[in-house]
């Protein structure tokens, strides 16, 4: 690490360094990872720091939260929405984010299809898998996630761009692994599938604790929040 540093700048270049060697153990390029400052709860100072250090796409959970932080600091970055989305709320999701992370049924598929069909646009999306089977989780069963990808398929204006995925909270790292090693060959088994109109080339999945591993499995966004900005107030 270089002295004279901030903490942000640190934290960052040790997560490049993780995902290098992350990346260089599974035979990977560094450079298809992509890491995704989670800003929830972030004040502004330290999410322009971030940027500052090359972070170029910011991750929020609340449509809200997004809308101030977006009409603060622009769209010179990509803004991507992870947290659950009601359908309600299609319409603002459309207009503020890049890339919406989290759809997880064909009722909100098609509401953001509606949306994004009055905006004129192509809303890049990613199908959310409960590879966990977690009750309390949101994410398509990941035996049902075929059929969504499909129908989902058939919408004119949303573009299928991958899987995401948030695995069980494990105390190691190791532990996630088998829940990533699902979302890629479920991933695998839809690019066999070759359903018109489908992109497979994003695989959101790994977070503080466990992104390591995620990129040795072929995670393509890893979604970092405490790790780069420290604990949450």
């Amino acid at each position: 690490m270089v002295e004279g540093m901030s903490k942000i700048e640190k934290n960052i270049a040790r997560i490049r360094e993780t995902i290098t060697k992350a990346a260089a153990k599974s035979g990977r390029n560094t450079g298809d990872v992509k890491i995704m400052g989670v800003t929830k709860t972030v004040d502004d100072e330290r999410i322009m720091e971030a940027i500052a250090c090359g972070i170029t796409i910011m991750g929020e959970n609340y449509v809200q939260e997004a809308k101030r932080k977006i009409e603060t600091m622009g769209h010179d970055l990509e803004w991507h929405m992870i947290g659950h989305l009601q359908s309600n709320k299609a319409k603002y999701a459309v207009r503020l984010f890049d890339m919406i992370h989290s759809v997880d049924r064909l009722g909100l598929a098609k509401e953001l299809d509606k949306r994004a069909k009055g905006s004129g646009a192509i809303m890049k999306v990613l199908i959310e898998v409960n590879t966990g089977g977690e009750e309390t989780k949101s994410g398509v069963p990941q035996d049902e996630a075929i059929d969504l990808v499909r129908a989902v398929s058939r919408l004119d204006n949303l573009s299928v761009q991958g899987l995401m995925t948030m695995p069980p909270w494990f105390d190691s790292p190791e532990d996630a692994r088998p829940y990533f090693v699902k979302l890629r060959d479920l991933k695998n088994r839809i690019v066999d599938e070759a359903i018109e109109g489908i992109e497979m080339g994003v695989l959101s999945m790994g977070m503080t604790d466990d992104y390591g591993v995620a990129v040795e499995e072929g995670a393509t966004i890893v979604r970092i929040g405490r790790a780069i900005f420290g604990e949450r107030k």
